[in-house]
């Protein structure tokens, strides 16, 4: 399974961007997906996924700005993020698990992509 993420890019503090995740590759299912951030210098962060009930979990630095979907049939997933600040400058990456439910501990991993927020 590979994990294509793309959408990142620059925008000025209360922009908004919109990130997507393709997973190709896929034989069985893909069981979850999700989205993290990393800055230089912290651990990587899981900011948005959903749970085995079926709900969505966000980061409280996100949460009410940030909103995941997923397409189950189409294998990707997508992040819409409003009221960007200068704090969600990142890495943003795209993850998924096919043997568990638990985006904790992610079986795949995107490549990454750049968000830089200017103030």
């Amino acid at each position: 399974v590979q994990l294509q993420a793309s959408g990142g890019g620059s925008v000025q503090a209360g922009g908004s961007l919109r990130l997507s995740c393709q997973a190709t590759g896929v034989r069985f299912a893909i069981n979850n997906m999700g989205w993290y951030r990393q800055v230089p210098g912290k651990p990587r962060e899981l900011i948005a996924a959903f749970s085995s009930g079926g709900r969505v979990k966000y980061a409280d630095s996100v949460k009410g700005r940030f909103t995941i979907s997923r397409d189950i049939r189409a294998n990707s997933a997508s992040l819409q993020m409003s009221k960007l600040k200068p704090e969600d400058t990142a890495i943003y990456y795209c993850a998924a698990v096919d043997s568990s439910y638990d985006l904790e501990h992610p079986d795949y991993w995107g490549q990454g992509t750049q968000v830089t927020v200017s103030s």
